[in-house]
């Protein structure tokens, strides 16, 4: 009888603090410091589209409707990382194909809850290299940890790769793109795929004896659902060097995510091939919407492994507001049937969306399945707690 009703305090505890319960996965006190909570999502896009119909009376950008319906999922993690597909090169803003963004789509994504925003990509020097100055300048000065573009080669040295630590973790995050498009960068650097490089750069993050390494990779084939086989290579070398977490964008779809384990048998490594799209305008079939990415991972004697991880499909709500587009990031799981929520042809395209993405993932994935936030009780909590153990960043 003791044993059940521990359980059963243990399960109550849990889901006040809104730790998600699910097969596998550990349960575990959010004031835990040997325990993380890591959130990925993919590509953050700002077509024409997307900031004109941000665009409020008294002039000022205003994207945080866009995100308030997954705010509470993110700011709950105790690191957020997001694929920043838009260089900040000032005035004149534009869209596709050399993009040029808002400065408030950044302000946006930090109070949304994302830590670190990764910026190396095809669109990174979309405006030359002054593009790429004036936007590590501006995350610089919004105080938002983030790497992939540099100003020169000094600062690459001394700040890649970028070292984080959150509670009693320090993690190593890489970040590299297949192209920057052909664009010039001046002095400026963007970081490229290069194996000999990325081993280079592995083995320098190792000198600071992260417990958990990163790579956020800009690559694959765009509208492919299937990783290609430089992708499935470049992951081996990655998790041969150390690397833990293998994290995908560019494709604009979602393609498939799975978990490995070492020789002892512990699960420390995970690839997420392509998270698709966070948010964007993008038209064709299946770039309506993205993944985000939950891992659970804990710290012990024997090193580090992977709890628990989870995906939540997300979708991009476009309707017609005093005649502008708007976009707001949905959770699929709460709208795809509520039809007092969404009007048909929206139902349509979240089911159409929805059903694509599980037939995929539910073949294709291994030991990553699909969860569902469960109800916010926690808000103000969780944001106490991110506010009083910000993501600090080591020099």
């Amino acid at each position: 009888m003791g044993y059940l009703l521990r359980k059963l305090l243990t399960l109550v505890f849990a889901l006040f603090c809104n730790t998600i319960i699910a097969a596998g996965d550990t349960i575990y006190s959010r004031d835990d410091d040997n325990a993380i909570t890591l959130i990925f999502a993919g590509d953050v896009m700002q077509h024409s589209t997307q900031f004109n119909g941000a665009l409020r009376a008294d002039g000022v950008y205003d994207f945080e409707p866009c995100f308030r319906r997954i705010k509470d999922e993110i700011a709950a993690a105790d690191l957020a990382i997001a694929n920043l597909e838009v260089p900040l090169a000032g005035k004149p803003y534009s869209g596709y194909p050399a993009f040029s963004g808002p400065d408030e789509i950044a302000m946006d994504l930090k109070k949304t809850g994302f830590d670190v925003l990764v910026t190396a990509n095809n669109h990174s020097s979309d405006k030359g290299g002054k593009g790429i100055e004036r936007t590590v300048k501006m995350l610089d000065s919004f105080g938002i940890a983030h790497t992939g573009m540099f100003r020169c080669k000094q600062e690459r040295s001394e700040r890649y790769p970028l070292i984080v630590k959150v509670k009693n973790f320090e993690i190593a995050i890489l970040n590299y793109t297949y192209s920057i498009n052909g664009m010039r960068t001046g002095a400026m650097l963007v970081n490229m795929i290069d194996s000999a490089q990325i081993i280079e750069d592995i083995e320098t993050a190792r000198l600071s004896s992260p417990d958990i390494i990163i790579a956020f990779m800009h690559w694959g084939d765009e509208y492919k659902r299937y990783p290609n086989d430089e992708q499935k290579k470049l992951t081996e070398m990655f998790f041969r060097n150390g690397v833990n977490l293998v994290i995908g964008a560019h494709p604009h779809v979602i393609q498939s995510m799975e978990k490995r384990y070492s020789a002892n048998g512990r699960c420390d490594k995970l690839v997420a091939y392509s998270l698709g799209n966070f948010v964007s305008n993008q038209p064709f079939l299946n770039t309506d919407g993205g993944a985000l990415l939950k891992i659970n991972m804990l710290k012990d004697d024997a090193g580090i492994r992977i709890t628990w991880a989870g995906y939540n499909l997300i979708w991009v709500y476009k309707p017609k507001e005093n005649g502008k587009t708007r976009h707001y990031i949905l959770p699929v799981a709460d709208y795809e049937n509520a039809p007092e929520k969404l009007n048909a042809t929206f139902q349509k395209d979240i089911a159409r969306f929805a059903n694509n993405a599980r037939t995929l993932l539910n073949k294709e994935n291994i030991g990553v399945g699909e969860y569902r936030i469960l109800p916010p009780r926690r808000k103000v909590e969780l944001l106490q707690r991110i506010e009083m153990k910000p993501v600090e960043v080591v020099p």
